[in-house]
């Protein structure tokens, strides 16, 4: 089976097909090549880093973006010098292109290359207004609006009946 038909949800539905995206685009990564290495790292509760091995490459060589909820990490192939006859070459210096989907309100914060491993800094920042917050209870529900327009009702029948 190479494909999900989500049709059937879509019938009853507003907004998923981002799932359908998402599920397809897992299917698709599961074959893609898998250099250069990496890892994920949870470094607290809404802050992660992406590791990757990029042994050879500078930071000329590199470019990252982040767009529409994917980060993309392409790296070009360093220039070759012919100065050495290679009896056996295991460091691959091919170009490639790496992309991540990234989970909404997830921001790249920076990246540095060390050693030859590209750390790029990921953190989760959700917007106050989609923060959860404490409703306080009072003895007394507020309704300002509906007081207001109960005293501009009062004021014109007084108004009415003096004329």
């Amino acid at each position: 089976m190479n494909s999900f038909d989500f049709s059937p949800l879509f019938r009853t539905a507003i907004g998923f097909d981002r799932l359908a995206r998402l599920v397809d685009t897992a299917r698709v990564a599961a074959d893609a090549p898998s250099y250069p290495p990496y890892n994920i790292e949870r470094t607290a509760d809404d802050a992660y880093t992406l590791t990757m091995a990029v042994a050879g490459f500078g930071q000329d060589d590199i470019e990252i973006t982040a767009q529409d909820n994917v980060l993309l990490i392409a790296g070009r192939a360093p220039q070759a010098t012919d100065e050495g006859r290679y009896l056996h070459r295991g460091i691959a210096g091919r170009a490639f292109e790496r992309r991540f989907v990234l989970a909404d309100h997830i921001r790249v914060e920076g990246a540095n290359l060390e050693n030859g491993l590209l750390h790029v800094a990921l953190r989760r920042e959700v917007p106050e207004a989609l923060k959860p917050r404490r409703i306080a209870i009072g003895s007394r529900p507020q309704q300002p609006a509906l007081e207001g327009r109960a005293e501009a009702a009062n004021t014109q029948e007084g108004q009415v009946q003096a004329a």
